[in-house]
C-alpha cells in the first residue's frame, strides 16, 4: 500500500481527525470530554502547537492545529497515548482506542482555513437528530453545546486561552459578530463541504500551494516521504476509469451506462476520476451514461459514508490508489 502523505515545516496547518476503534464511542461521559480536554491543553503547551478550532463529538473530535516547530506527529503521539491511557485505566479496559493513526490533511491558510473552521463547528448539527431541523433550531443547539470552540469565537462561551481565534476571525475583520453571521449563512443557506477539494487526500490548497509542497519536499523533505508525491498529481480521467474498471474486471461499457447493475463499482470509478482526474462532477456524468452532476454527488457521498464502517471497501479502495499510482 502506498504510504500515507505526512508532510511537515514550520508553521503548517492540518485538519486532524481521529476515531474510536470499530466506530466506539471514546468519551462516555462528560468526566472523559473534561480530561479529553486537559490532556489536549498540556500537550499544546509541551509541544507549542497552536490549536485554532476543535469539536468533541461522541466517537471522534476534529482539530485545527498550526505547529510552528513541525512536530505535529510528537504532539499527537504524545496527546493521544496520554488520554488513551487515562480512558483506558478509568474504564478498566485495554487495547486500542482509536482506529489506526490520526488522519491530519495540510491546509492552504489563506483559501481554507475560514471554510474549514465553520466545518468543524457544525459538526454537531451535522448528525440525527439535528441534522434535518431549521437553521434556527441548529443555531440554539450549537449555543449551547459546550464541546467546541465554537463559543469562544462568538464570546457567548468560555474562552480557551490554549485556543487561538484571531487567525480565523482575522479573515472577517476580527468581527465575532461578522464570523456568528459567517455561521448562520451556512446553516440557513448550505455550506461547501471543504473534502471535495483534497488532492490526495492529503492536501486542502489550490494548484500553486501542491506545487510549492512538491518542490519542498523534491528539494529538502525527508526521504520517506517520496513515494506519497504521486498521491498529489493528476491524470487523464479516461486512464483512471480504465484502471479501476481493470480492477473490477468490468467492461468500460458497462461501468458508463446510465442503468447498470454495478452501482458500487461505478460509485467507485466517480470517486477515482474526482480525485485524480481533475475534472467536474458534471464532467464524470457526462462521461457515466449523462448523468447529472448532482446523482454523481450523491453516489460519491454514500460511498464516503459506507467508507467509514466498511473495511472491505476501505481495502478495496486502498489497493485501487496503489493501481492508480503506479504511473
Amino acid at each position: 500500500m502506498a504510504r500515507p502523505l505526512r508532510i511537515s515545516y514550520p508553521h503548517a496547518y492540518y485538519h486532524v481527525t481521529c476515531r474510536g476503534n470499530d466506530r466506539r464511542a471514546i468519551f462516555r461521559d462528560d468526566r472523559d470530554r473534561t480530561l479529553f480536554l486537559e490532556k489536549l491543553r498540556v500537550s499544546i503547551e509541551i509541544y507549542d502547537v497552536k490549536l485554532h478550532a476543535y469539536v468533541l463529538m461522541g466517537n471522534h473530535f476534529h482539530f485545527i492545529a498550526e505547529t510552528p516547530k513541525a512536530n505535529l506527529s510528537e504532539f499527537m503521539r504524545h496527546f493521544n497515548i496520554g488520554y488513551t491511557g487515562w480512558y483506558n485505566r478509568r474504564h478498566r479496559r485495554v487495547g486500542h482506542l482509536y482506529q489506526g493513526r490520526y488522519k491530519a490533511v495540510l491546509v492552504e491558510k489563506d483559501s481554507y482555513l475560514l471554510e474549514l473552521s465553520r466545518y468543524v463547528h457544525l459538526n454537531p448539527v451535522r448528525i440525527m437528530p439535528w441534522k434535518g431541523r431549521t437553521g434556527r433550531e441548529q443555531l440554539r443547539f450549537l449555543e449551547r453545546y459546550r464541546w467546541s470552540s465554537l463559543g469562544g469565537y462568538w464570546g457567548t462561551g468560555r474562552k480557551e486561552s490554549w485556543v487561538s481565534c484571531h487567525e480565523v476571525l482575522g479573515q472577517v475583520g476580527g468581527s465575532r459578530s461578522r464570523y456568528r453571521q459567517f455561521i448562520e449563512e451556512g446553516l440557513e443557506n448550505g455550506y461547501d463541504t471543504p473534502w471535495e477539494k483534497v488532492k490526495g487526500q492529503a492536501v486542502l490548497g489550490a494548484d500553486e500551494f501542491v506545487e510549492k509542497l512538491r518542490d519542498k519536499i523534491v528539494q529538502g523533505g525527508p526521504m520517506r516521504e517520496q513515494p506519497a508525491l504521486r498521491h498529489l498529481g493528476s491524470m487523464d480521467a479516461a486512464d483512471v476509469l480504465q484502471r479501476v474498471s481493470g480492477y473490477f474486471g468490468i467492461q468500460l461499457e458497462e461501468l458508463a451506462k446510465k442503468r447498470t447493475p454495478h452501482r458500487d463499482s461505478r460509485a467507485v470509478v466517480m470517486e477515482m476520476m474526482y480525485r485524480y482526474g481533475k475534472i467536474s462532477q458534471e464532467e464524470i456524468g457526462k462521461r457515466l451514461g449523462g448523468l447529472d452532476y448532482s446523482a454523481v454527488s450523491r453516489e460519491r457521498t454514500r460511498l464516503r459514508e459506507r467508507l467509514d464502517g466498511d473495511r472491505k471497501l476501505q481495502r478495496t479502495m486502498e489497493e485501487i490508489d496503489d493501481i492508480i499510482n503506479q504511473r
